[in-house]
């Protein structure tokens, strides 16, 4: 952290503890504190410069990252239904039938129905696909690979076992 975040940081621990701002005021200054004093705040700022960066990288192939990330998941496994790459994905089924939209209106997969289910579609990438997903795979492979020599070996031991806590962690609280 640099000295100026870890000083706000501090003063917003300070003043606010744990259990929020003493006195709700409509002073921006004092939100932007208290909400430097919240982990999920940091979290969530770590998430949106991620995928920033990656939306950068991934911009010359025309792919957003759930694009990207749904592209990626078929050089895996071909075949997998509307459903399966969502939960592999990580979004939810709708927005997994825009993606499959898009893609699809750019030549990148094609769908063709289950031998095993009728109702259900099989997703498959095209020879255009896979060649751009190999170009795309570079480019986001670079944005993880900048980041991660920020930090020593140590460090990126430490940093994934943090994370790793935190998932933990928030899942067992997503089950209680």
């Amino acid at each position: 952290m640099s000295p100026d975040t870890e000083a706000k940081v501090s003063s917003a621990t300070s003043t606010s503890g744990t259990t929020g701002p003493s006195t709700r005021t409509e002073d921006a200054t004092s939100y932007e504190e208290e909400m430097l004093s919240r982990l999920g705040t940091w979290i969530k700022r770590a998430e949106q410069a991620l995928i920033t960066s990656k939306t950068h990288a991934l911009r010359p192939f025309e792919l957003t990252v759930p694009q990207y990330a749904t592209l990626s998941a078929l050089t895996y496994a071909q075949d997998q239904s509307a459903a399966q790459l969502a939960r592999t994905v990580r979004v939810s089924p709708q927005t997994m039938a825009t993606i499959l939209s898009n893609l699809e209106s750019k030549g990148l997969i094609t769908r063709r129905t289950s031998p095993v289910h009728g109702k259900v579609l099989l997703v498959r990438l095209t020879p255009r696909a896979e060649q751009v997903v190999e170009e795309a795979n570079t480019a986001a492979l670079k944005v993880e690979q900048d980041l991660a020599t920020r930090f020593s070996a140590e460090e990126m031991t430490s940093y994934l076992n943090f994370l790793e806590r935190t998932i933990d962690c928030l899942a067992q609280q997503a089950q209680n």
